[in-house]
């Protein structure tokens, strides 16, 4: 029941009903990554989507499979022998809005205090 829920009002979690139902009417599963994401295109067509395995995050998404999701290649990774380059890196989660972000020094949500202005700086006022 929470999952027909989900598929029903939100998008974000894995595929709504209207994507489950153009993947059965349309779709033709062209592979799965490490992520555990499925990818799918349209039969005698040119559209391309990914079902999430969980939250939808477009940087889950390898190298390889970006490149076949946006057009550049025609042949996605499950049909050939696919590496990655030394520059494309492994994916690493989103962690903006969780415990784990990035916060720099002085920021109000670290807990280390702020350093004391130290006047080095003339503030700027109008008319000057």
């Amino acid at each position: 029941m929470k999952t027909l829920l989900l598929e029903l009002f939100t998008w974000w979690n894995g595929q709504t009903m209207g994507t489950r139902f153009f993947t059965w009417r349309k779709g033709e599963f062209v592979g799965e990554d490490e992520f555990g994401n499925k990818y799918y295109r349209e039969r005698g067509g040119k559209k391309r989507w990914v079902i999430y395995n969980g939250l939808a995050e477009a940087s889950a998404i390898p190298p390889g499979w970006h490149g076949w999701m946006h057009h550049r290649v025609d042949t996605p990774p499950t049909e050939e022998s696919y590496h990655a380059k030394s520059w494309q890196k492994p994916h690493h989660p989103n962690l903006t809005g969780t415990p784990a972000a990035y916060r720099p020094r002085g920021s109000i949500l670290t807990p280390e205090k702020r350093p004391e202005v130290t006047g080095d700086y003339q503030a700027w006022t109008p008319g000057s």
